[in-house]
């Protein structure tokens, strides 16, 4: 174990690039797959016909893939029908697409344990279908969906990783670089990006739970 080598000025700053990429990668695609799968969860909790059922056959396809499929199908297989995409948008829009199904459900299920007397008494004051969801439902529905999305988020950070597969030059495919230098570095530079994955997805659970906390 070689830790003054493996801790040299050029190797950590290979593997902070990496830590960057793969914190950008996972900010993007949390964006993208929180708004995506919130319109998704509630159009398919108003039950509108049709729309509502094609959306969930759509949800249901993607969630029973690996998403190391969907990293693939995004990468290799797109180009074969004129869409080109580079490494990084390919990465982001696979994760983005694979969590906004994971979240939709997430979404519908907050929205659907919300007392249906609550909805009925608004309706009953003159809301509209839309007005009742936007106004009452979704607000108390989100306070009980913070902890399972923060959990999805969580878990979005950690599958940047799955993206070495098609070379993102994330955190994980840098430290691989790293140690295949010397593999004295290996334990060194594992536990380097340990500690990193582990300071990101506290410092999330702990937002989470002060959010949480402050709702209730």
């Amino acid at each position: 174990m070689d830790i003054a080598g493996a801790f040299s000025y050029h190797n950590l700053i290979f593997i902070l690039k990496g830590f960057g990429i793969t914190l950008w990668v996972a900010f993007v695609a949390i964006v993208l797959s929180f708004a995506l799968g919130s319109i998704t969860g509630t159009l398919r909790y108003m039950r509108i016909p049709v729309l509502s059922r094609i959306l969930g056959g759509l949800v249901e396809l993607i969630r029973n893939l690996p998403l190391l499929l969907i990293l693939f199908f995004t990468y290799f297989a797109m180009p074969d029908v004129g869409v080109k995409l580079g490494v990084m948008s390919s990465a982001i829009i696979g994760l983005a697409v694979f969590e906004a199904a994971m979240i939709s459900e997430i979404v519908r299920s907050g929205l659907t344990s919300i007392p249906r007397g609550q909805i009925e008494a608004a309706r009953s004051s003159g809301l509209t279908a839309a007005q009742t969801v936007w106004h009452i439902v979704l607000p108390q529905g989100l306070r009980r969906m913070v902890p399972p999305i923060v959990s999805q988020f969580i878990s979005l950070l950690k599958d940047t990783s799955l993206a070495i597969v098609i070379s993102l030059p994330e955190l994980m495919h840098n430290a691989k670089i790293v140690i295949a230098q010397n593999f004295n570095y290996t334990l060194p530079i594992l536990a380097l990006v340990a500690v990193l994955y582990f300071a990101v997805n506290y410092a999330l659970s702990l937002a989470a739970k002060r959010l949480e906390n402050k709702w209730v």
